[in-house]
């Protein structure tokens, strides 16, 4: 039987708990704060479920809010447990409405933002231009959440086999923009710009070798590459990071992308790669110079990750165009990551005098026939060591005439 009435709950100002029956109360604050409150037992278990606040929350709504837990119990059905999936169903639909907004183009130019801060002027307009060019008639109007494989496929197969390298530097791109709406929490489910294991069994792989084939970028020439190590020196980012690692070290850019804090021994000044993450499938040793170790120190570690690069895509790594996205933000459009081991090649040539096997074996090719390695089992390493401490000195010196 109810004890309270609408004019005895609006006039109520003496703080306390006043039942109005069967569980319901209101709940006057010393403040003057008038609030409902349910009382029920569950499973033995005494609970109290606030109902809101008055006057926003009348006597009769209290009453009627009431009356319908009641009836939850009843039924078996936990009523807090049930307002929050119900709360939770009210964000997601708050959060996927909130992304319906956010349409694809938005996000490319908000990834240019965030990203571009290291970029040339010229490289963040370019970057945005491929994907208005090619993407944004497209799928610019659509959001994170309603860009699929097929609307993908809309974006690269008219440029496919025409224009491969720009079509899979698009490809590059709407995987960066779907993986950060992802971290948002504005998509869920793959990224299906994602090549390896996805659109490599759509789109003909043999185009992208013919495309990567055809193109010619020059390494950058040793002398100059001092110079570059000065410029991403004074950049505090991991793509930074990872390409002065790539450089010092001679590693090729997957090796460097998936480095993992175990294979690191500082003490012994190592870096030991496993056969499973090397071309050959032959485990692989790099001696690390001094300036090598003080870079991986310098490193954070994200927890939860082994990785010394971690990213936010499916492999968990730094973004495959990370460097390159990087060294071209740079003004350095006519070089690539791998054509830094050629940098390294040509500089070991010319201004040392370390035998060629030396030389070679430092970039992971071991050129002996099969017969030659059965009897030398040797890796070079101590040989190798003095070397990279050389090119690492090399580096740290680029006013430095070397050669003729």
């Amino acid at each position: 039987m109810s004890k309270l009435n609408p004019k005895q709950v609006e006039n109520l100002t003496e703080p306390g708990t006043y039942e109005d029956g069967d569980g319901l109360r209101l709940v006057v604050k010393p403040t003057g704060r008038k609030s409902w409150l349910l009382r029920f037992q569950l499973a033995g278990r005494r609970r109290e479920m606030g109902l809101g606040s008055f006057p926003e929350v009348s006597l009769k709504k209290a009453r009627q809010d009431a009356s319908a837990k009641r009836s939850q119990l009843s039924d078996g059905i936990d009523p807090l447990a049930a307002r929050d999936t119900e709360r939770t169903a009210q964000r997601e639909a708050q959060r996927a409405s909130e992304a319906k907004q956010l349409k694809f183009e938005t996000l490319a130019t908000e990834y240019r933002d965030a990203h571009g801060a290291a970029w040339s002027e010229k490289w963040r307009k370019g970057w945005l231009r491929k994907l208005e060019l090619y993407a944004f008639d497209h799928i610019g109007k659509l959001s994170a959440e309603d860009i699929g494989t097929p609307e993908v496929l809309k974006v690269l197969q008219p440029i496919w086999a025409t224009k491969t390298r720009t079509a899979d530097e698009v490809r590059g791109q709407l995987e960066q923009v779907l993986d950060a709406a992802k971290s948002r929490n504005l998509r869920t489910g793959e990224n299906p710009a994602r090549w390896r294991g996805h659109l490599e069994n759509l789109l003909s792989r043999s185009d992208k070798k013919k495309a990567r084939k055809r193109e010619h970028f020059e390494a950058l020439h040793w002398r100059e590459v001092p110079a570059l190590m000065i410029k991403l020196r004074a950049i505090e980012s991991a793509p930074s990071k990872a390409a002065q690692l790539l450089i010092l070290t001679g590693a090729r850019a997957h090796m460097v992308r998936f480095a993992q804090w175990d294979e690191f021994d500082l003490v012994a000044a190592t870096w030991c790669l496993p056969a499973e993450r090397m071309k050959m499938r032959i485990a692989f040793t790099i001696p690390l110079a001094h300036g090598v170790i003080d870079l991986v120190r310098s490193l954070p570690r994200e927890a939860g990750s082994s990785y010394m690069f971690p990213g936010q895509g499916k492999t968990g790594v730094m973004h495959a165009n990370a460097i390159r996205t990087l060294l071209h933000g740079m003004e350095h459009d006519h070089i690539t990551r791998h054509g830094f081991r050629s940098s390294f090649r040509d500089w070991a040539g010319e201004c040392t005098h370390y035998a060629r096997e030396v030389c070679e074996m430092a970039l992971a090719h071991d050129e002996r026939d099969q017969t030659e390695g059965a009897y030398s089992r040797s890796d070079f390493l101590d040989k190798r060591r003095l070397l990279m401490a050389e090119w690492a000195e090399f580096l740290e010196q680029p006013t430095r005439n070397v050669g003729n």
